[in-house]
């Protein structure tokens, strides 16, 4: 797209596509079953609620994704949460409301608030040059952590490097422990490559950028991501069913993902290991739980009321109607982020005038464009037409 694809979970790329989106996507080749593993809550009004039944059913269908969950909050107006289709083709498994999901770069946003955290702590400034907490990063004088955030840096995405890419389809199959990264080795990847532009002079993409403040993180605190995570963000929220894992393997219960493998193989991925994703996109969480966190992102509920609005303040349009600021993006007035990881795709938005919170879960990533996007896009049409998430060009409906 744009080319318009969606790069790492995240946003419109005007490059290549990710692993977290897929090598050579192509239609849907899984079959929808029609279970609905849970029906929506009792606050959702029976109208609404049927007619959301509708259209998500109708785009499920028409990308041929195995399933989804989906949930939307407006207050007074509707709450609505249901699963639909098949957490695992091979035995039928019903989609359930309780699954857990990788959410891929909505992981982002967790690794973006920590680091205000440590802002709202006085501990680190936004202003402050990388270099100061990383050694021999390119021109890491002149990247600040603002722009390492706003995805300004120049800096080459690990993740689109070839020899990366080869070892992620080789290694991954063998098992939840295969594939194991460092940041040393997914920094000397990157390093290696030249800057795509003078730093701050404008935006693209790049999974570095979010591992090196995950690096700025554990530094300045002296604990590892996962534990600071726990303890700024999880914890109080109540995040009991998220998680930052060291291997492939899911808590119970869990949606299996699809993606298609170079070749054109649509390969069940559910427990490759996510480490290579690190801060960018490992976080392993529930619909529940991405609700409560959605909300809190888009409200600023854990940061100074000024740390929010510097945060969403001075986004760079990447696409029409679509700004990103610091790892949270405005698209059509829904704050929040997308995601993708081999498997699984992710939309976590919250609309502030509406106090209207929408969550997506596919386990798959192989329909084109974004899975989880597609079904935000024909709820959004259908609730908040005034503003409709929308990150591209849409399929019509057929």
């Amino acid at each position: 797209m744009l080319a318009r694809r969606l790069r790492a979970g995240g946003v419109l790329s005007t490059t290549e596509v990710t692993p977290m989106r897929a090598v050579g996507m192509l239609a849907a080749v899984l079959v929808l079953t029609s279970a609905c593993a849970a029906a929506p809550t009792a606050a959702a009004q029976p109208d609404l609620a049927a007619e959301l039944d509708r259209v998500i059913e109708k785009r499920l269908t028409q990308m041929g994704a195995p399933g989804a969950i989906v949930s939307l909050s407006i207050p007074g107006e509707i709450d609505y949460v249901k699963a639909f289709g098949t957490a695992d083709p091979a035995t039928g498994a019903p989609m359930e409301v309780a699954d857990h999901h990788r959410i891929g770069s909505v992981t982002k946003t967790f690794t973006g608030t920590a680091v205000l955290r440590l802002v709202d702590q006085g501990r680190i400034a936004l202003s402050d040059p990388i270099s100061r907490y990383v050694d021999g990063v390119p021109s890491g004088d002149q990247i600040t952590l603002d722009m390492l955030g706003r995805m300004r840096s120049g800096l080459a995405d690990y993740t689109q490097a070839p020899q990366f890419l080869e070892r992620l389809y080789r290694e991954s199959p063998q098992g939840p422990d295969a594939f194991p990264m460092t940041h040393r080795e997914m920094l000397d990847i990157a390093f290696a490559l030249p800057l795509n532009f003078p730093p701050g002079s404008r935006y693209e993409y790049s999974n570095t950028n979010t591992v090196l403040l995950a690096m700025v993180v554990e530094r300045v605190s002296g604990t590892s991501m996962g534990q600071f995570l726990q303890t700024e963000v999880f914890a109080p929220l109540g995040l009991t069913d998220t998680s930052y894992p060291s291997d492939g393997r899911l808590p119970e219960p869990f949606a299996h993902g699809f993606n298609e493998a170079p070749g054109g193989t649509v390969v069940d991925t559910t427990f490759w290991n996510p480490s290579w994703a690190d801060a960018a996109g490992k976080i392993v969480s529930t619909i529940d739980d991405v609700r409560t966190w959605t909300r809190a992102l888009g409200t600023g509920a854990l940061l100074e009321p000024e740390t929010q609005a510097a945060r969403i303040r001075d986004g760079l349009e990447v696409v029409a109607g679509v700004d990103y600021a610091f790892a949270i993006f405005d698209a059509q007035g829904w704050l929040g982020h997308n995601g993708d990881i081999p498997g699984y795709a992710t939309v976590a938005v919250h609309l502030p005038e509406k106090d209207a919170t929408l969550v997506v879960f596919v386990n798959s990533d192989v329909p084109e464009p974004h899975s989880a996007g597609q079904i935000a896009y024909v709820v959004t049409r259908l609730v908040t037409p005034d503003n409709v998430y929308e990150l591209g060009p849409q399929p019509p409906d057929e």
